[in-house]
């Protein structure tokens, strides 16, 4: 996973300080929350919090009914169950995306129907999702990839379902209005890498009754996570918040590293959701704990979202300046970039030289992320040539809380001065 990546050796850096660049939303009231919950267990895993959260979010989003779930393929699966979408049916799904959003689909009967992406965005392209519908497809699923909107307008004229993937796009707008408004449903992640983290959860939204109220009775059918697995959630939060923090990341990511893959921390894709497989625990609830973080981190979303559209206008301007190709969000959008996505000749290379000032983040380096295969997610090779472009040459830039516009300028200055330059035009790769 990329989510740790390190800062060191810059002149406009403090000495010794090092900055932890892709895993910095958590602050220390975070960090409190999570205590009291680790020192005082009885309300971990069910409670008040939990209602409220929903709620929170609900209002935050514009919407009716916002629905928990340990994780946003969860919401998805529920979604897909509620409308009715099993065996036999289809379902569009744009790369490159995550194989938890292919499995989501999968795990229901039904099947993942592959779009294409438009390099100046990385989200669908419409034209050929139009020439995918059969009468067997059921719905489109909307990923707004890094957070950059898609052009809803024109999605809405495919005439399908649209269910909206919003796990990188909180606070993302479209026309003036939030994403996560304009389909039928659409679900949102909270996982440790996203725009806020309860290290794992997701929530659906929606504003139609009768999906929400299947959507609560899914909710119910599913198991609450054990005490235990919340604790290594918690302890996980508190564990990255160190990590980031530049006077105690250097003893903790020491630690980290020595205990290996014996380290008792969850992480968010089982080996077996790599391949495809569909874990004997799947189908979980968000825990009290993780909401009451989740509540801590929505208080202060506005903030968060300012400093990620100000970092990210600074990648902007700096590499559109030297003629560099960046994204191009629809007219009308605003979005609020959980990383910002750069396009390279070299992945490899452009990772090697900016290695001494940070370690680029990389989804998605395949068309099904973290899949082992993307064969394990039914994809064909060669099927989505744009998306596989993406997925060897995409890196991405941080945007959290804890990077600087210094930071910023660091990191840009390096790819600018590496052998494999951005690129300045997508088509140069195709």
């Amino acid at each position: 996973m990329d989510s740790l990546g390190v800062v060191r050796n810059s002149s406009s850096w403090r000495p010794g300080r090092h900055l932890a660049l892709l895993g910095g939303t958590t602050t220390a009231a975070d960090c409190q929350v999570a205590l009291r919950y680790l020192v005082r267990p009885s309300t971990m895993i069910q409670g008040a919090a939990i209602a409220e959260y929903e709620q929170a979010f609900a209002d935050r989003i514009g919407t009716r009914f916002a629905i928990s779930f340990a994780a946003g393929r969860i919401g998805l699966s529920g979604i897909l169950r509620s409308l009715g979408i099993g065996h036999g049916d289809e379902a569009l799904v744009p790369v490159p995306t995550h194989i938890a959003v292919a499995n989501a689909i999968r795990y229901t009967g039904a099947r993942p129907i592959y779009v294409d992406c438009e390099l100046d965005t990385f989200n669908i392209d419409l034209v050929h999702a139009a020439s995918r519908v059969t009468p067997r497809t059921k719905a489109l699923i909307l990923q707004h990839g890094f957070g950059i909107p898609v052009d809803l307008d024109r999605a809405s004229e495919l005439g399908l379902v649209l269910i909206e993937d919003c796990v990188h796009a909180l606070g993302s707008t479209y026309q003036g209005r939030p994403l996560g408004t304009f389909g039928t449903a659409a679900f949102f992640s909270t996982e440790e890498t996203k725009t806020i983290s309860t290290t794992m959860g997701g929530v659906v939204v929606t504003d139609d009754p009768q999906l929400a109220h299947s959507l609560r009775a899914y909710q119910r059918a599913c198991s609450w996570p054990s005490r235990r697995l919340v604790g290594r959630y918690l302890t996980k939060l508190l564990t990255y918040y160190g990590l980031a923090e530049p006077h105690l990341h250097r003893p903790i990511r020491s630690l980290y590293e020595g205990l290996g893959h014996r380290h008792p921390l969850p992480r968010p894709t089982t080996s077996g959701e790599l391949r495809g497989l569909k874990p004997a625990a799947y189908e979980q609830r968000l825990s009290n704990a993780q909401a009451a973080v989740g509540l801590e981190q929505l208080r202060r979303l506005d903030a968060n979202l300012e400093h990620r559209r100000t970092i990210s206008e600074r990648y902007r301007a700096r590499l559109s300046e030297r003629g560099v190709a960046v994204p191009r969000p629809p007219e009308g959008s605003d979005p609020a970039f959980v990383r910002y996505p750069v396009l390279v000749k070299d992945r490899a290379a452009a990772e090697r030289a900016v290695a001494p000032k940070a370690v680029l983040g990389t989804w998605f380096t395949s068309v099904l992320e973290e899949a082992l295969s993307p064969t394990y997610g039914d994809y064909i090779q060669g099927s989505c040539p744009r998306a596989e472009v993406a997925a060897r040459h995409l890196v991405n830039l941080p945007t959290h809380p804890r990077v600087t516009n210094e930071d910023a300028n660091a990191i840009v200055d390096a790819l600018l001065d590496s052998p494999s330059k951005p690129v300045a035009a997508a088509s140069d790769l195709v």
